[in-house]
């Protein structure tokens, strides 16, 4: 224990843990509301009571007088305590109703759902020095992968990234391979897939439940046509002459990213394109130790490095792998010519060719 205690400091941290504590303990609410339709429910009403709502959806009046309650405390939601209702802006209703803006932000609870039901087994594996896999996980980590990530892929894969490749949306628009690895639940893949009809896509992900998702995703998409999807690992995909391969928010999970990397630069064409998207970061720790920095480095210690951690080599590149590092794994896997083609708030966009 220090000798002597800052009073004005320490109330501070005791000031930043109130706010720490309330926006993790908002979580659970937030998830009830998007699994309850209760944020649509409420942006269609305009200004509505907890008994009004309770009428409206079923939902028994006391659990919503305590929801709205904590919605409203957090921000969430608006109220009028001279008529006792509440509401949502303009702003609030895109952030929590639309599944398809940008601004969408409920996926990353289940994310963080998945992280505290996860937290023993990870702390053991901590302890051990040991991994914890991808498909180790609690389901809310894969479902929750793909409500957070694809807004910002529908908002920006083909109308900026793909355009910012030298010579590649010409290909796709004519009729391209394209891997797209590490896929998940298919998001990504069916977002270009829908956009470039001509063009023949498969999605490799070696989580197995991950892919028969995708497959149902891919029905109800209708890009069956054009899209397939494979169990199969990153240094292992079947397939040769793509034009383009696609790594999204993925690389910096593997155990053996220069492995995977090798391998692409066997399956491309000539003049093929390696796409990899990584989470935003600066090179220097102090450069990250943002709100965006705290976001990625907490996911990175529960997902992503136990995730390398529990393959070959073990790696461990990070959620916050900075550029040189990327870079030294495009140079040993046979990649000549590396940039950065575009960034976004959350996102590094890089360009590989051999």
């Amino acid at each position: 224990m220090p000798t002597a205690v800052d009073q004005e400091k320490l109330n501070a941290l005791l000031g930043k843990f109130v706010n720490d504590l309330g926006a993790a303990a908002q979580g659970p609410s937030m998830l009830i509301g998007e699994q309850l339709g209760l944020y649509k429910a409420l942006a269609g009403a305009g200004k509505i009571s907890s008994e009004a709502m309770s009428k409206k959806t079923g939902i028994k009046e006391r659990y919503l007088r305590e929801w709205l309650a904590s919605q409203a405390a957090s921000g969430w939601v608006e109220y009028d305590s001279a008529t006792k209702s509440y509401w949502m802006t303009p702003e609030q209703q895109l952030a929590l109703t639309d599944e398809d803006s940008p601004a969408y932000i409920l996926g990353a609870f289940y994310i963080v759902s998945s992280m505290y039901k996860d937290q023993r087994r990870v702390a053991e594996a901590i302890q051990k020095g040991t991994g914890f896999g991808w498909g180790e996980h609690h389901v809310d980590l894969f479902g929750g992968t793909r409500k957070f990530f694809r807004p910002g892929y529908l908002a920006n894969l083909v109308s900026s990234w793909l355009p910012a490749l030298e010579g590649v949306v010409p290909k796709l628009q004519s009729g391209a391979r394209v891997a797209d690895v590490g896929c998940g639940y298919g998001a990504s893949t069916i977002i270009m897939a829908k956009a470039f009809p001509k063009s023949t896509f498969v999605g490799y992900d070696f989580h197995k439940e991950s892919i028969e998702w995708a497959r149902n995703e891919a029905v109800t998409a209708d890009v069956s046509r054009n899209v397939d999807f494979e169990v199969a690992s990153a240094k292992e995909y079947p397939g040769k002459e793509f034009d383009l391969v696609a790594f999204f928010d993925c690389l910096h999970d593997m155990g053996d990213p220069v492995g995977a990397a090798k391998h692409v630069r066997q399956s491309l064409k000539p003049d093929g394109t390696w796409l990899v998207v990584e989470p935003f970061a600066k090179d220097r720790v102090e450069e990250n130790l943002n709100p965006v920095g705290r976001v990625f480095y907490n996911a990175s210690l529960s997902i992503c490095v136990p995730s390398s951690i529990s393959q070959e080599v073990g790696l461990g590149l990070g959620a916050q792998a900075s550029d040189a590092s990327l870079n030294d794994v495009f140079r040993a896997g046979g990649f000549t010519r590396v940039r950065k083609a575009a960034e976004t708030p959350f996102n590094r966009i890089f360009e590989a060719r051999p």
